[in-house]
């Protein structure tokens, strides 16, 4: 994912207009009853947080508390349900939380160190495959002090679980409503964040409206928000023309976003925000299939890989190379494949593969899922293949499944080269580093690389300022490209589409790029 720091890019967020105007902000009475209505492509795949390691987060953060959170333009996690947090030991094992005074959930329940420690605890008992257990790896257990102080002992040194408790992943839930040993199942959400699910159809809506018990750091610019799910960015688009939608988020293609930047004219009374996002597509090779097995093989790919070509002719400026695992806006970003292979090379690439003994053209097949990431994927894996073939040293075949079939696969060490997705769990370069290696890493393809594993990720964890482990993690880079295990190819931007109508877009997105829903609000002309 999530997997979803330092992202002082999302931070720093600059709104293109494409209509010229001004505007006053209006006053709550007179149109903050009027819900916003925001479109996207991202779907929640379950209301209960304890199953859930994806796009769910984008409802969660807005109907639960976590017990820290990321506001806009802060760095590192701040108190969101907890009054004060911090570790108690020189070591970084023992983490305590203070909750804010007389906290309740939507329905009136307390909110307290109980709770909070029942919402830990399911996560690690249901144990949800692929679900956001996988975040816990560090968690030995949570004990509840007094009624509202948790202390969470760790089994090794973690500066990063502020960050983990920090998502939406670890949301805070109602022990009356949610089950310690199973998943909620009754379609129905309880949570104490800035809005209360009013009515959810799957697929289809949500909406919300201002929780009244609510007490946390949001400063809500709306009374209510509805949320509609499409299943293609077409059809979201034309809402938004149609005025049946304030405002999108998640799914716009690249040539929807041209659209929009381009004809002005066609599309008066919209406006689109652009912020860099944090989310990378890399390949990943997996060494036990012999067609990428040797290191030179994989070495002249990305030798070969133009990235430039790639995000100008199938992403036409809505994406950037990416030369790293950890990408720029977080701390420890380098640029480490461009410094070791240049500019794309085919006589250095065929050089390679002549100095290894490898014959030429190298069979390789490229596997994609086709419901993921966009309908743009294809068209990169097209453009992949023509690169490599061109060159005249590989011989590619492009394969394809859905998301759900795509993961049982890769997740069997069944494809040879596969593209990959990532979606930050919270912005540190650890998020970019540590999911990745591992035996039992995300990839489903054991990357045994003991100098990262066992050295430099348990340095970077002792250490509580994030920015003095820069130096760790950019020899954990310098590891990945001598390895090539995993080839970056490029960061995204994200955009919000919305009426000229809405303000508050450009404040909407946190540093982990999830769509703070309060921060948008109508406006009045001049």
């Amino acid at each position: 994912m999530f997997n979803r720091t330092m992202l002082q890019a999302a931070a720093a967020l600059a709104s293109i207009s494409l209509v010229a105007g001004c505007g006053l902000f209006s006053d709550d009475d007179a149109d903050g009853a009027k819900p916003i209505v925001v479109g996207t492509t991202s779907a929640p795949s379950t209301l209960d947080p304890a199953a859930a390691w994806d796009g769910s987060w984008e409802l969660y953060r807005n109907v639960f508390q976590t017990l820290l959170s990321f506001p806009t333009g802060s760095t590192t996690p701040q108190p969101d349900a907890a009054e004060k947090c911090k570790f108690t030991d020189p070591a970084n094992t023992a983490f305590q939380c203070t909750l804010r005074e007389g906290l309740t959930f939507s329905n009136g329940h307390p909110l307290d160190a109980a709770a909070v420690k029942h919402s830990i605890d399911r996560i690690q008992k249901i144990d949800v495959d692929s679900g956001p257990n996988g975040l816990l790896g560090s968690l030995r257990e949570v004990k509840q002090d007094d009624d509202r102080t948790v202390t969470f002992h760790l089994t090794k040194p973690d500066a990063t679980f502020p960050f983990i408790l920090g998502t939406p992943a670890m949301s805070l839930v109602d022990p009356a409503e949610y089950p310690a040993d199973k998943l909620r199942e009754d379609g129905k959400l309880t949570g104490s964040g800035p809005y209360v699910l009013e009515s959810y159809q799957e697929g289809s809506k949500a909406e919300l409206k201002k929780n009244t018990r609510y007490n946390g750091f949001a400063d809500r610019k709306n009374d209510a928000v509805t949320i509609r799910y499409f299943n293609q960015s077409e059809a979201m688009v034309a809402a938004l023309k149609r005025k049946e939608i304030d405002a999108t988020y998640r799914g716009l293609t690249a040539e929807e976003v041209v659209d929009l930047q381009e004809k002005k004219k066609a599309n008066e009374g919209l406006q689109l925000v652009e912020t860099t996002g944090a989310d990378i597509r890399y390949l990943v090779f997996n060494p036990s299939d012999k067609s990428v097995r040797k290191l030179p093989v994989r070495q002249a790919i990305a030798q070969v890989v133009d990235r430039g070509t790639l995000v100008g002719k199938v992403y036409r400026g809505t994406a950037e190379p990416l030369y790293s695992m950890v990408p720029k806006g977080i701390a420890g970003h380098t640029t480490s494949f461009f410094d070791k292979y240049g500019e794309p090379n085919v006589a250095k690439a065929r050089g390679i593969l002549r100095d290894a003994g490898i014959e030429t053209p190298v069979p390789l097949t490229l596997w994609f899922t086709t419901d993921r990431y966009g309908s743009s994927t294809a068209a990169e894996f097209a453009e992949l293949k023509r690169q490599l073939d061109e060159s005249g040293l590989f011989k590619v075949k492009l394969q394809s499944k859905p998301w759900k079939t795509f993961q049982q696969g890769y997740k069997k060490g069944e494809y040879p080269v596969f593209g990959r997705g990532w979606f930050p769990d919270f912005p540190d370069p650890d998020n970019f580093i540590a999911p990745f290696v591992g035996k039992d890493n995300v990839l489903g393809t054991p990357y045994d690389s003991p100098e990262i594993t066992q050295q430099l990720l348990p340095e970077t964890r002792q250490q509580s300022d994030r920015g003095a482990v820069s130096k760790q993690f950019e020899r954990a880079q310098t590891i990945l490209v001598d390895d090539v295990r995993l080839l970056p190819l490029w960061q995204g931007k994200l955009y919000v589409a919305s009426s000229e109508e809405i303000a508050g877009a450009e404040r909407a997105l946190d540093p982990q790029t999830v769509m703070q829903l309060w921060e948008l609000h109508r406006q009045t002309s001049w």
